[in-house]
């Protein structure tokens, strides 16, 4: 179905529940260097497509009973309504859970996974020569690569990344904790159903990066769109940060840990939804909730009833597409080459001193480093933070012409 009804900017979405009471709150680096030695039968929307000025929600195939693909995901919402909440890096265990790799794409967010390549969702749009801001910085497009059968789209750039994500290659996502990112709108006011609080209504949109924690439910596949991770929000859930999404969220990542590195396993495709308390669809609306039972959700212009019978609740879910089910496509398609923007050009000397030449990009800090023995030695910097001037600069090593061996490498910091 169109969402050109939603004239609001897609954004991501996270519904967090405290563990302790359901109230409203808003809410595997690599170092790029040179070195140089001298489902059928539900519907699922799209949370973020976008193109130009109109808004689409994308249906699709999906499953029964407990998810009802819908809406792509927008901002997270924190049940306290603090929009402050969640909208800078987590720390502690979560440290570098992914929201270091996260850069701002076409009013959604991307994320880079080689040095000049980044993935995005391919329903979000954006269009060849659009600047990709990445760690505050701008990256300019040159092209991009579709999935013939799946949501993702590979985005090149003619600079290059100081550092992005590593993939998650495994095949064991099912009841693995997550960490998810996106952008867009706060969290609205509460559902109420018998006097219980069942969840939240999409709120207002802000474009604010936020994260939220889950864990992976389910597998679900779709004939077109291939398989994808799927997310309950779950009362009773064992993260502090428990989320969902909503319209803006799209393109966003969602992390696991695959033993001491945050690796980026999906990305954020769309929700359940929409919803109605009348078999007609009359009187819809989009939001996170803890308990479909009782309510009608649509799904290909039907509105279906989740059943009251069902003993246990039957939380709305998000979507993310798989990229264990795409490694093979994503690998054909990036390499892991610098821009000219990273290479060491030559060296030369005198006797005494080498003399390093490198070529820059304007806006980036570069470090020369050097090593004599890359066995047992270690790294020392020659230049750390050094200024790019969009040409071919010199550093000289003083000395260095005069050992037997020395290695060089050259580092973007940013």
């Amino acid at each position: 179905m169109r969402c050109d009804k939603y004239k609001c900017k897609l954004s991501l979405h996270f519904l967090l529940v405290s563990r302790r009471a359901c109230i409203k709150r808003q809410i595997g680096v690599l170092i790029v260097c040179a070195f140089i030695l001298v489902a059928n039968g539900l519907t699922v929307m799209n949370l973020g497509k976008r193109f130009i000025s109109s808004y689409f929600v994308i249906t699709a195939a999906i499953l029964y009973m407990h998810l009802w693909f819908t809406m792509p995901a927008c901002a997270v919402i924190i049940s306290s309504g603090d929009t402050n909440y969640n909208n800078s890096a987590p720390s502690g265990a979560l440290t570098n859970s992914g929201w270091q790799l996260e850069g701002q794409w076409n009013g959604f967010l991307g994320t880079p996974i080689a040095p000049r390549f980044f993935l995005a969702a391919k329903h979000i749009g954006g269009s060849v020569g659009q600047i990709f801001i990445f760690n505050e910085y701008d990256y300019n497009t040159v092209g991009y690569t579709d999935s013939a059968g799946s949501d993702l789209r590979v985005w090149g750039v003619a600079e290059t990344f100081p550092y992005y994500a590593h993939l998650y290659s495994g095949t064991n996502e099912l009841g693995q904790h997550c960490v998810v990112f996106g952008r867009g709108t706060q969290g609205g006011e509460p559902v109420i159903s018998d006097g219980r609080t069942n969840g939240w209504l999409w709120g207002a949109v802000d474009g604010v990066q936020r994260w939220g924690e889950n864990q992976v439910a389910t597998i679900q596949t779709n004939l077109s769109l291939g398989e994808f991770l799927s997310c309950n929000f779950d009362r009773d859930a064992p993260n502090t940060n428990e989320c969902h999404l909503s319209v803006g969220d799209s393109s966003g990542g969602l992390f696991i840990k695959d033993g001491s590195v945050w690796k980026l396993a999906g990305i954020n495709y769309g929700v359940s939804g929409p919803f109605s308390q009348y078999m007609t669809g009359s009187n819809s609306f989009q939001a996170a909730l803890l308990d479909m039972r009782g309510l009608y959700v649509e799904a290909d212009s039907t509105w279906t009833e989740v059943p009251t019978n069902i003993p246990s609740e039957v939380p709305s879910a998000f979507y993310s597409t798989r990229i264990s089910a795409h490694i093979d496509w994503i690998s054909s398609v990036i390499d892991y080459q610098t821009g000219s923007d990273l290479r060491i050009v030559s060296i030369s000397g005198t006797v005494t001193d080498n003399q390093i030449s490198i070529s820059t990009a304007s806006n980036r800090l570069y470090s020369l480093e050097y090593c004599d023995d890359l066995v047992a030695g270690s790294w020392g910097y020659l230049t750390n933070g050094l200024p790019g001037t969009n040409g071919i600069m010199t550093v000289t090593d003083p000395g260095g012409a005069s050992y037997a061996q020395r290695f060089y490498r050259l580092k973007l910091k940013r």
